[in-house]
Formats: structure tokens, C-alpha cells, sequence
């Protein structure tokens, strides 16, 4: 009920209501509608919030039982006691086998956001509120030594729960024009979903659909991207969708990220990848879509702690669900003038 009880506490009376609750991605697809209904002249300025309290609350995002009734299809994995993780752990596990993927290399996504957050005082405060332990910069060998959690992912390739809000404006061009900040601009977005079929690939997300479409409404290709928001719940997750989002080929992505290359400080080697930190170093409250296209608009600003020089195209890609079976995603270009 948040799109009553937003416009209730706010005092306004919007002609647009969107609660679309699809996880991950809900923030992503909310631009992309706010986009749609402001260019057909139902709203001139849109709002996009999001507050949680998930670690306050103590709730078991990753390792707890799932909640019943949500799915036609829960009597094909419930009766396994699958968790989240652990379905995010299949994935990674048939990644390994299909393409030869290693530990280490799945490493290099959670050195590569600690990285990024280790200069952001924001994530660092986090980090310290959630009591982690001996704040640092980490290495391939911190993460790979890392307990584990769900074979065959370890505690540094997963998400922090923490509590966490934010929110975005988005205004029609006549307004944004004139506000205090320069604006930046949403040039394409994609959605789609995916389920469990006979026959599927688990490795390969619902991005394979959301992402062309959001880049060819750009007019731009991945290989033009400056900054990558994705979604990291898991190190597989960002592996997969860097595959689908159309950085690498399918099977390719374990060797493309090695060496560091989705550091801010490597602008030749391609995108920089979650530069606030991630869900994995920085705030993950539940769904944490919101805050892709918030660090993004602090690059495309140049008001970024892992400042990318020059920046001028991003990604912002949220992935809700449950990457190794029904899951949405939410595709959203954006560009600077």
C-alpha cells in the first residue's frame, strides 16, 4: 500500500499511481513507466521511493524460508527446502560446469565492489553498523577463504542485509531543464520476466530479452557503456547479467572480468561495475534497484566516490525474483547532455 501512504504523508494528490512489486527490478520498471506516462502528458514530474528496515527487522533474506503461496509452480522446488541463496548457488554451480567458471573469478565482482566501497564513507558507516569484521579493501584469496555459504558461494560473494531508503525524481524535459542540477536523461529502458520451462538454460537471465530492447530505444551498445549498475545479490548475478546485458559472450563472462577490469581506475577495460559499493559492500535493504539509478546519476554528475572520468553513459540493470528460476528484470539506459 506505499503509493497511498507516500501521497498521504507528501500531502499530494498524483494522477499516476504505479506500485509495481516485481523485487529487484521494481525501481528500474517504475523509470521506465514514469518515462512512458510523462512523455504522454499524464504527469510532469514523477517520485520513486523505497524504505526498509530488513536488518533492523532481523529478517532471513537469503537463508531463510520462503514465504508460501506466492507461486503456481512452489510444489516443484518448495518440498526441497530450497533457499534463496541456494538457488543462486545452482546457478553458479552450472555456470562451473557449463563454461569452466572458477571460484576465483567470481571473486573479482566482490573485490571489485569493495573496492569502489572502501571510498565511499557511506558504505564504510554501513559496514561498520553491521559490525563486519577487519573493514578493508579484500583480495581473491580473502573471498575464496571466505566461509561458505552455499556451495559453491562464499560469505563475501553474498549481499549484506542491512536497512536502507532512497528516492529519484524524474521530470518531464521543460522541468528538468531548470532545476539545480544538471539532468540525466533515461534514453531507453527493457523489461521482461522469466520462468522454469522444460528445456531452460538457468544461466541465462530474462536480461537476454530487457536489454536489447532498452539498448536499441538508446540508439548505443554495450560496449559504449560507461558505468554498469547491476543487480548484486550474489557474485553469480552480476557474471550472469554481464554475460546477458551483452559485455561478453555467453560462458565468456568468468574470464572478461579477471584482472580487475571492473574497477573505476580501468576506464579502457569497459564498464565500471557498482561503484557505491553493491549490495555486497554497501546497502542491500531488500530490494536495492533504487539505488542503481541513484549511483548512476552521481557518475553521469561526476558526484561519485569512485569517480569514472568523463563518464557519459550508464546502465542500470535490477534483477527481482530468483535468478536460478522465476525472476523480472528492468533495463534502464541513461545518458548526459
Amino acid at each position: 500500500m506505499q503509493g497511498f501512504n507516500i501521497a498521504e504523508y507528501f500531502g499530494i494528490k498524483p494522477n499516476v499511481l504505479d506500485m509495481t512489486n516485481v523485487g529487484g527490478s521494481s525501481f528500474e520498471i517504475h523509470a521506465a513507466h514514469a518515462k512512458r506516462d510523462i512523455a504522454a502528458g499524464k504527469a510532469k514530474v514523477a517520485l520513486l521511493t523505497y524504505g526498509s528496515t530488513a536488518h533492523s527487522n532481523a529478517r532471513a533474506i537469503g537463508a531463510g524460508g520462503r514465504d508460501g503461496g506466492m507461486h503456481p509452480a512452489d510444489n516443484m522446488d518448495r518440498f526441497s527446502g530450497m533457499t534463496l541463496i541456494a538457488n543462486y548457488a545452482m546457478v553458479a554451480q552450472r555456470h562451473m560446469h557449463e563454461f569452466g567458471t572458477t571460484s576465483e573469478q567470481l571473486a573479482e565482482i566482490s573485490v571489485a565492489t569493495r573496492f569502489h566501497a572502501m571510498r565511499n564513507p557511506e558504505a564504510v558507516k554501513a559496514m561498520e553498523d553491521l559490525d563486519f569484521i577487519n573493514i578493508r579493501e579484500t583480495t581473491i584469496e580473502d573471498v575464496v577463504d571466505s566461509r561458505m555459504i552455499a556451495d559453491p558461494l562464499h560469505l563475501l560473494e553474498c549481499c549484506m542485509i542491512s536497512d536502507g531508503g532512497g528516492a529519484v525524481v524524474i521530470a518531464s524535459p521543460e522541468v528538468a531543464r531548470d532545476c539545480k542540477k544538471p539532468p540525466v536523461w533515461i534514453l531507453g529502458s527493457g523489461e521482461a520476466t522469466k520462468y522454469p520451462e522444460n528445456g531452460g538454460d538457468i544461466c541465462t537471465s530474462a536480461a537476454v530479452q530487457s536489454a536489447p530492447t532498452a539498448f536499441k530505444e538508446a540508439g548505443i551498445s554495450p560496449s559504449e557503456i560507461d558505468i554498469a549498475m547491476i543487480y548484486d545479490s550474489f557474485s553469480i548475478t552480476v557474471l550472469t547479467l554481464l554475460e546477458d546485458l551483452g559485455f561478453c559472450k555467453k560462458g565468456e563472462g568468468g574470464a572478461w572480468v579477471e584482472g580487475g577490469r571492473l574497477r573505476f581506475d580501468r576506464p579502457n577495460d569497459g564498464p565500471a561495475l557498482n561503484t557505491d559499493g553493491g549490495g555486497l559492500s554497501s546497502n542491500h535493504p531488500g530490494m536495492r534497484g533504487i539505488f542503481l539509478l541513484i549511483e548512476a546519476a552521481r557518475q553521469l554528475r561526476g558526484e561519485s566516490t569512485s569517480q569514472v572520468e568523463n563518464a557519459k553513459l550508464a546502465v542500470a540493470h535490477g534483477n527481482g525474483g530468483m535468478l536460478g528460476s522465476r525472476h523480472v528484470a528492468g533495463t534502464i539506459i541513461l545518458g548526459r547532455d
